[in-house]
């Protein structure tokens, strides 16, 4: 890590899409082309740098956000490759928590698929500015106007198309860059391009598309909307600056064209970025609170303000143990220094800084605001914590990661691992928010629940690969919830004597359902001092823990409020136990009159199958409690979106390639949960919650 590069000259992006969409692939001509990997690296090859997981290699698939950092001219490019398989979403989650821009790679045959739609929601979230880059032009079926219309049309994505492509498929020769109005054909031994006149017959189309690219950008400036108007000429340098500022702002997103197995397009790729994507400058100062106050502050991305950083992933490592990696807004920390953990208020001291390569680690004295790097020797931060200056604390956002969708029981084979079975997943949760362990207390045994049957099955293999732990696993459960109905009203009273001093507490409740999504929300109307304020959160604790076990089920209660309205106690026997149990009984009470259901998570189902096998895939479907959303032809195959309850699709990956004599391909993400029918609660109910272990 060097100091000479000026903030407004670094940029920190990630690669996010669809699996498959050829991310990786990119990152590593990325690192070619700056001169940090001296070959080039193939993920179907298993060599790619940035998937350096044994898993990895051998599914060919990116199961872990890798960073690393490279050169481009004088700018400095910190990247995060990004998992694309929605089992791992957190990893994306995370990173675009912390990037500056992000560069969305599309598949050229495919165009939007369904994890590009979650991926760009996320980065919708957080205010990512971004790019789009159309992958793969050289395939056959490649159609660039048909990627950028479903990215217009689903993702309703203002785009500012600044290159076309020349020719597509097997004729995919070159670009014609419409800022400039130039045409270039690239060099096949070289990765680079040479200039050539723009091909006749593409004339009509550049004029065209130039035209409209200049509207659109002219619209999110002024000055050039007046220019525009009046029929002025607009410089190539306006239309950059213009652009830049649309970009930033998100207000527009520049698409770009290329091949990154066949070194098309890459380096122009990398001068889009540094020419459009924003430098830690470019965004507003990091907004956070005063711990323990609703006051808002700020930190301006500077190495002269106070030190304030957002840890968003922790790693173990086999060679240097706990790694944790930090996203730096301001300050510039050296090693050893001493630090606030100002979520938990705790101290840590920042142990050896290290600059990551992939798994690769180059250790330096000092960091700087903007970068984003890994730190040996923090105990107790996890992701989410903000590490701060003690002078001067700051709270920053934490990440919010999804709920687990699937559960299955876990359990040693030997009685000799047991211990090492609880370390193992100990460390496996601070490494995965979205990988919960818990006990269940009326089976007595160790579930783990995780975002789907590969998220799962990955962690299980790594638990042997890196632990040497042999573990049964049970058949994989839904994650069911409950909700209510209807509003109801119910008192929870606790009174015991036992001689001495009793225990005291009524409260009075109401339950009522909120929309889907809409979380717990507790409300206190106790006016008066019917219930004097220091057993309130006792009651609210209460309500909480009792929602953890539902009473229809046994699941977990959602989208609902809890109003405290009313109550007594008693001056000598009322406690904060008292009351707990006593919000505890009465919203049990409650939600029994509130007509309870269960919830099933639905995931959105997309099958790409050739044509000739639609109706087998339809009525497949149908008997799946599946629910059609759209049908779309492309060429000679058919894209299939469905919603269908997740307890409907285990094994659905045999089911299709048997249908489909192994020749359709399918993605599955989380879309919502939905009220069970009345036919499946029943059988839910009678099924228990946790599968017994095999």
């Amino acid at each position: 890590m060097d100091s000479r590069f000026p903030l407004s000259k670094v940029r920190n992006i990630g690669f996010i899409a669809h699996i498959d969409a050829g991310k990786t692939t990119v990152t590593e001509r990325v690192l070619f082309y700056t001169g940090r990997t001296y070959r080039v690296g193939e993920v179907h090859d298993g060599t790619a740098v940035m998937d350096w997981m044994d898993q990895e290699r051998e599914r060919g698939i990116t199961i872990t956000a890798a960073a690393t950092t490279a050169d481009w001219g004088d700018h400095r490019i910190n990247i995060i490759d990004t998992p694309g398989h929605v089992d791992f979403t957190a990893e994306v989650e995370r990173s675009l928590r912390v990037l500056d821009g992000g560069v969305v790679v599309f598949d050229a045959v495919a165009g939007v698929q369904p994890q590009s739609e979650t991926v760009w929601r996320q980065a919708d979230r957080y205010g990512v500015p971004r790019i789009c880059f159309i992958n793969k032009m050289d395939r056959l079926g490649a159609n660039f106007s048909g990627a950028t219309d479903m990215i217009t049309d689903r993702l309703k994505a203002h785009l500012a198309i600044v290159q076309l492509p020349i020719g597509s498929e097997s004729a995919f020769r070159g670009i014609v860059d419409l800022i400039e109005a130039k045409a270039y054909e690239f060099d096949d031994s070289e990765g680079g391009d040479h200039e050539v006149e723009i091909p006749a017959d593409m004339a009509t189309d550049v004029e065209q598309y130039r035209d409209e690219m200049i509207e659109r950008i002219a619209e999110t400036d002024d000055v050039l909307t007046l220019k525009f108007l009046e029929g002025e000429s607009i410089s190539i340098e306006e239309l950059r600056v213009a652009l830049r500022a649309a970009t930033i702002n998100n207000k527009l997103v520049p698409v770009v064209a290329g091949t990154a197995l066949h070194n098309k397009g890459i380096q122009r790729l990398l001068d889009t970025v540094v020419a459009y994507l924003p430098s830690p400058e470019d965004i507003p100062p990091v907004a956070g609170l005063l711990p323990g106050k609703d006051q808002s502050v700020e930190r301006a991305p500077s190495d002269s303000e106070p030190f304030c950083a957002l840890a968003f992933k922790v790693m173990s490592d086999p060679f240097v143990g706990r790694l944790v990696y930090l996203r730096i807004y301001s300050g510039s920390p050296e090693a050893g220094t001493i630090v606030l953990n100002s979520t938990k208020g705790d101290r840590d001291r920042l142990g050896r800084l290290v600059q990551m390569h992939a798994q690769h680690r180059e250790e330096v004295p000092k960091a700087y605001a903007g970068d984003i790097i890994a730190v040996v020797g923090l105990k107790n931060t996890m992701t989410g914590d903000t590490l701060c200056a003690a002078s001067d604390p700051i709270v920053l956002e934490t990440i919010r990661f999804p709920n687990p969708v699937i559960s299955v029981a876990i359990e040693p084979k030997t009685r000799a691992e047991q211990d090492k079975l609880g370390i193992a997943l100990r460390k496996l949760g601070e490494e995965d928010p979205t990988f919960l362990v818990r006990q269940d207390d009326e089976t007595g045994q160790t579930v783990i629940s995780g975002m789907g049957e590969l998220h799962l099955e990955v962690l299980v293999e790594r638990m042997r690969r890196e632990h040497s732990i042999d573990a049964r696993v049970g058949k994989p459960q839904v994650a069911y919830r409950e909700t209510i109905t209807t509003s109801a009203k119910a008192e929870g009273r606790f009174v015991r004597q036992t001689g001495g001093r009793g225990q005291f507490g009524d409260v009075y409740l109401e339950v009522e359902p909120l929309g889907r999504g809409g979380g717990f929300e507790f409300v206190n109307k106790i006016v008066g001092g019917v219930i004097p304020k220091e057993y309130i959160k006792p009651v609210e604790q209460g309500v909480i823990e009792a929602l953890e076990t539902g009473v229809a089920a046994g699941y977990p209660l959602v989208d609902l409020r809890v109003t405290l309205y009313d109550g007594s106690f008693h001056p000598v026997d009322s406690s904060e136990m008292a009351f707990k149990i006593a919000g505890s009984m009465g919203v049990k009470e409650a939600i029994r009159k509130a007509s309870p259901r269960i919830l099933e998570p639905v995931m959105v189902l997309e099958v790409v199958t050739p044509g000739e096998f639609l109706g087998d895939i339809l009525g497949d479907i149908n008997g799946r409690r599946g629910r059609i959303l759209n049908i779309e032809g492309h060429a000679d195959t058919q894209v299939v979106r469905v919603n269908v309850p997740l307890g409907e699709i285990f094994g659905y990956a045999t089911t299709v390639r048997s249908l489909t004599q192994g020749r359709a391909t399918h993605t599955m993400e989380f879309d919502h949960y939905a009220e069970v029918p009345s036919s499946v609660a029943a059988e839910i109910m009678g099924r228990g919650k946790v599968a017994a272990v095999r």
